[in-house]
Formats: C-alpha cells, sequence, structure tokens
C-alpha cells in the first residue's frame, strides 16, 4: 500500500517502521512542527509537508496517529473520498472520520510505543470499520505487520479496554516511579527489583492475576503490614496508595 502518515509521535513513527518493514511505501509524513515532519520524512526516504492543502490525495490509505483530541481537526481539514482512512485512537470513535471518506476506521496498536525503540515489538491490533470492506482491508494491512491478533473491537469495547490498558501499564508504571523514587529515598538500589518485576509479569503468561497474588496482604498479615505503614510514615502519600490497595487486595472487590 503506499501510505500517509499523519502525525510525527511515538505511534505514528513505530507503526510507519512496522509498514516500511512489511514492504509498505509511506508516500508522505504530516506533522504540524515542520522539522519533526521532516526528520521522520527523512527515516523513510519520503517527502514532508506541514500544510494542510499539500497532503498528497492519491495514496492508499492515510494513517491519522495523532493525539485524541486532535483527530477532528485533521478530519476537517483532509477530505479523500474514496480511500481507506483511519486513527490509532482507542478512545475516540470511528465516525470521527467519516468526513474524510466513505471508508474509514480504526486500526489502534495495543502497545507502549516509543519512537526510538530499536527492536519493533510485535503488537495486537484491534479494528473497526465503517463497512465490510473496509474492515477487510485494514484486517489485512494489520497481518502484514504482525504475527499478533487481528482483532474486530466497537467504540465501546475499545474504550474499556482502553482503561484496562491504562491500569495496567500506566498505573502499575508509576507504582514503579514511586518505588523507584522511595528506593533513592532510602539508599537502595531500584534495580534489585527488577527480577521481581519481570517474573511478576511473565507469571501471568500462564495463571490468571488473581492466582498470581502473593504479599501480606492476601496472606491477612497485618502484623507485617503494620511494619511497613511504620516505614512508610515519613511517605505520606505512598502510605495512602499503600493503604489503598491492601484494602483492594484484602477486600478482593473492583
Amino acid at each position: 500500500m503506499n501510505i500517509v502518515i499523519i502525525g510525527t509521535g511515538n505511534v505514528g513513527t513505530v507503526l510507519g517502521k512496522k509498514f516500511k518493514e512489511a514492504g509498505h511505501h509511506i508516500v508522505q509524513v504530516f506533522g504540524r512542527d515542520a522539522s519533526a515532519a521532516s526528520r521522520l520524512a527523512y527515516q523513510f526516504d519520503t517527502e514532508s509537508t506541514n500544510y494542510w492543502s499539500v497532503i498528497t490525495k492519491n495514496a492508499d490509505f492515510y494513517l491519522i496517529a495523532v493525539a485524541d483530541d486532535a483527530i477532528s481537526e485533521v478530519a476537517k481539514h483532509v477530505h479523500v473520498p474514496g480511500k481507506l482512512v483511519a486513527h490509532t485512537a482507542a478512545s475516540v470513535t470511528k465516525d470521527a472520520l467519516k468526513t474524510m471518506s466513505h471508508h474509514y476506521g480504526v486500526f489502534y496498536p495495543l502497545q507502549s510505543l516509543r519512537k526510538d525503540m530499536d527492536d519493533l515489538p510485535e503488537i495486537p491490533v484491534f479494528i473497526d470499520a465503517s463497512d465490510d470492506a473496509t474492515r477487510k482491508k485494514l484486517e489485512q494491512l494489520a497481518r502484514s505487520i504482525t504475527k499478533e491478533k487481528v482483532i474486530v473491537a466497537g467504540d465501546k469495547e475499545r474504550l474499556k479496554l482502553h482503561v484496562a490498558a491504562v491500569i495496567v501499564s500506566n498505573f502499575t508504571n508509576h507504582l514503579y516511579k514511586l518505588a523507584e523514587d522511595y528506593c533513592k529515598n532510602e539508599g537502595l538500589d531500584f534495580q534489585q527489583l527488577l527480577p521481581l518485576i519481570e517474573e511478576t509479569a511473565e507469571r501471568l503468561k500462564t495463571i490468571s492475576p488473581s492466582a498470581a497474588q502473593t504479599g501480606p496482604a492476601i496472606r491477612q498479615d497485618q502484623p507485617t503490614i503494620e511494619q511497613h505503614l511504620v516505614v512508610l510514615e515519613k511517605y505520606p502519600h505512598l502510605k495512602k496508595i499503600y493503604e489503598i490497595i491492601t484494602e483492594s487486595i484484602q477486600g478482593g472487590n473492583v
């Protein structure tokens, strides 16, 4: 496929690399920041623009990889009737693109992506589309860049999935950040926790999180919990989070 990438962030960069690796042709990169668009276009050996009017109209597929609140702006300025268009947002309806083309949809990669990745990850892709023909094209495109699952998911399902993704990725990473800060303050080496982090994540490939839960909270080990809370007295924010999560584990409720 001949592809135009609208957006120069992490998602557009990584998907662009995946498309190029799969043999697709990136014919143009659009970005509001001319320098960022030019740098990304250089990676793909193609042209760039930061003018809406200069976006080529003869590509096969237009990937809109911009911030959620910028998708409506793209739809307002870009009209490519008959072409395939899709955005990459989990929390935005596919109908946000209906003024761009009759063939529109969603191409949502469920993965934490960074433009500086050296090794491109396998990415499960969730798609949605305005019609069956568009869905089939998006599915074929997704299967060309990943060995992971390609799943059809409507607007409500993607939104719910995004909530879960934020919890398991963004929230978990914030806990890592808090633990790292705590270790620095206490003269500990956060790197010593990495084997535990890796083992905990690896375990989820074979058993459910409920079966994998360990620690003083699930054991109802109140003496140990009380000792931990004493240690956390000088970290009131972290202590509050510790208490909330401990209560959640012991209560077993969402």
